[in-house]
């Protein structure tokens, strides 16, 4: 279960590329009242790895479809 599970990213036919994952993910998260520190932490995650950390990530934090 995601961290954020009442948060949903459609990430399904969007553009794979990195930076696009992250800022989907980052702007639904700041629409839905995620404090600042734990988006910056969900970026820091997000980059610490390869693109396949990077969408373990987002699945770690919101919900995916």
């Amino acid at each position: 279960m995601a961290k954020y599970d009442n948060i949903e990213v459609e990430l399904t036919d969007q553009d794979g590329n990195a930076f696009a994952i992250m800022g989907r993910v980052s702007s639904a998260l700041r629409r839905n009242g995620v404090p600042q520190l734990e988006i910056d932490e969900y970026v820091k995650e997000s980059m610490s790895g390869d693109y396949d950390n990077l969408l373990r990530t987002a699945v770690k934090w919101v919900a995916v479809s």
